[in-house]
């Protein structure tokens, strides 16, 4: 698809709503700081990245494999934020470079969801936060069966039960997980839905974990 295209989806009133509403509960969730630095891995055409960095108070940096991406990212800065090119599964970045990290929907379509995970949390400090695909969602029934349609072909949708074993035996503490987008028509309704339904209940299609990064036995025994 056309970076172009993408972004501008988010840009849609079914599009905005769906970005707020992701956008909000990995803020709640990562809890950033003023001061604090962050890495967005996989991050595309940079919606979720100039969304953090229009905070006002984090250094920033986006990370994806798409060089045309990235190039659309950069034309459309919010301020201060950086890009770079690289592979989740390869981080670029030295062992604790970044206070924070996230990854928004990006690991569902890496083969190695595993390893990146691995690689995010190596070059995390303190805190992560990691939105995918919810296999238990009415989104998936419309969008995600038989190997998906539009944006979705391809894409790996996790259960809540799979997320977790996705992290298990990770250096990782204080794990909470939510949902959102309960309805993703971006309607009256679904608006509703989203302000009732009560986010720990992991049906809504977009699913999101967080947590704190705690030292590896490598770094407790150096």
């Amino acid at each position: 698809m056309d970076a172009g295209a993408y972004d501008a989806w988010y840009r849609t009133p079914r599009g905005a709503w769906i970005g707020d509403t992701e956008f909000e509960l990995m803020r709640q969730l990562l809890r950033p700081e003023a001061g604090q630095s962050l890495l967005d891995v996989g991050c595309g055409t940079g919606y979720f990245t100039r969304r953090f960095a229009g905070l006002g108070n984090l250094s920033v940096v986006g990370l994806d494999p798409n060089r045309s991406w990235l190039d659309f990212a950069q034309l459309h800065r919010m301020g201060s934020e950086q890009y770079c090119i690289g592979t989740a599964e390869a981080l670029p970045f030295p062992d604790r470079s970044f206070d924070l990290s996230i990854s928004v929907t990006a690991l569902c379509f890496m083969e190695d969801a595993r390893l990146a995970l691995q690689e995010i949390l190596r070059v995390t400090r303190k805190r992560f936060a990691v939105g995918l695909l919810n296999r238990r969602s009415s989104l998936y029934l419309q969008k995600g069966r038989d190997g998906g349609s539009g944006a979705y072909r391809g894409a790996r949708w996790h259960t809540a039960r799979e997320i977790h074993a996705l992290l298990d035996g990770l250096p990782v503490g204080n794990l909470k997980m939510r949902s959102s987008v309960f309805l993703s028509g971006g309607g009256s309704i679904a608006r509703t839905v989203e302000r009732l339904v009560p986010h720990r209940l992991p049906l809504g299609a977009f699913i999101a974990i967080a947590g704190d990064v705690q030292k590896a036995k490598r770094d407790l025994a150096a």
